[in-house]
């Protein structure tokens, strides 16, 4: 969640920290920290299915333990140093506003491994990763696009940091590569997961004559409110179709058991090492959930030719040329943005309704 920076070193890679002794006889102790309920679907749920990925494929070898929704901030950083305390060898940090509460207990725990999803900030012990989850909203606004009455779309988002205007401005370049005339109307909720203002939100865009939602926040909210009203939604963290089974067009999810398993691994074998990763539909980082029965054949054969596209590079969502809000030249002709500068985007491309 959170700002998506990529590229943005603060430290640089450090050397792999000790593989474990025989003082560490037993499990690997791992430990996760999660901002929002499990529940069956959501950031936090995509998640737990990577801890539950790690118990898989390592069985015995490690322990998993996991807290959820833990605020960010002060209680974020005492869950953090209570895991680090308990003998946690290898703690994953899921959220934005995790990154300098991790970086504290890092820096008074210095054996001990941390992770931090979505961040910029690294240490010799503080690796950062996340996914680029612009890569599924442009595919997903170009299914809703052609599956839109009024040429009008809804996004309702958490927070204007980078990682999300990104995702808007890919459904929105997605949804104009298929109609120029595209707009995408958004709403704030200043909350990753708040059902009620969720819902809230998306019957406004409702109101305002969008016929397709989509979401960057955590709960079913979304899917369920275009279920009940007949709305059209893009579900976005985990598979949501069970909550809008005639409505929810598809979700851009989120894959992190192979990373998860890979660095238990490293971390056991000594191997570790602090860096970044930011992988999208090539790395199966992310991915689109199965299509309901409403998406006809040549919209998913068109989705699925602009997922390989993205996959080997030769389709780039933030290509361009694109223009800003107020029309004014952003990406030549051409030109595409690079990772430092997708990583840093403030401001929304043409066909956006809303202020950052």
């Amino acid at each position: 969640m959170l700002l998506s920076r990529r590229t943005l070193l603060l430290a640089p890679p450090a050397a792999g920290l000790a593989a474990r002794t025989a003082a560490a006889a037993g499990p690997m102790k791992v430990g996760f920290v999660y901002v929002s309920p499990i529940g069956d679907a959501g950031w936090s749920f995509q998640h737990e299915l990577g801890r539950r990925a790690v118990d898989a494929a390592l069985g015995s070898a490690v322990k998993t333990v996991y807290v959820e929704n833990v605020e960010e901030g002060a209680d974020a950083e005492r869950v953090i140093r209570k895991l680090a305390s308990d003998g946690n060898e290898l703690i994953f940090a899921t959220s934005f506003g995790y990154m300098n509460p991790t970086l504290k207990v890092a820096q008074q725990f210095p054996k001990i491994r941390f992770e931090h999803a979505t961040g910029y900030k690294r240490a010799a012990n503080v690796a950062t990763y996340s996914a680029r989850f612009y890569e599924g909203r442009y595919v997903a606004g170009m299914i809703a696009a052609r599956m839109s009455k009024t040429g009008i779309m809804g996004d309702v988002a958490a927070f204007p940091i980078p990682e999300v205007v990104q995702g808007i401005n890919a459904f929105t370049l997605g949804a104009r590569s298929v109609n120029p005339k595209a707009q995408v109307k958004v709403v704030w909720t200043s909350s990753w997961f708040d059902p009620g203002k969720e819902r809230a939100a998306a019957d406004v865009l409702i109101a305002q004559g969008a016929d397709v939602i989509t979401h960057h926040t955590d709960s079913t909210a979304i899917a369920q409110v275009g279920e009940e009203k007949g709305v059209f939604t893009v579900a976005y963290n985990s598979d949501m179709a069970k909550y809008g089974p005639k409505t929810c067009l598809t979700a851009v999810t989120h894959v992190w058991g192979d990373y998860y398993v890979g660095r238990v691994k490293a971390a056991m074998a000594g191997t570790w090492t602090s860096g970044d990763t930011w992988g999208g539909f090539k790395d199966g980082m992310v991915k689109l959930a199965p299509y309901n029965a409403a998406v006809p054949d040549a919209v998913r054969q068109e989705a699925a030719a602009k997922i390989a596209q993205i996959a080997d590079g030769s389709l780039k969502p933030f290509q361009g040329p694109i223009m800003d809000q107020s029309g004014k030249p952003k990406v030549a002709a051409g030109a595409a943005m690079s990772d430092k500068e997708i990583a840093e985007m403030k401001w929304f491309v043409e066909g956006v309704q809303g202020k950052i």
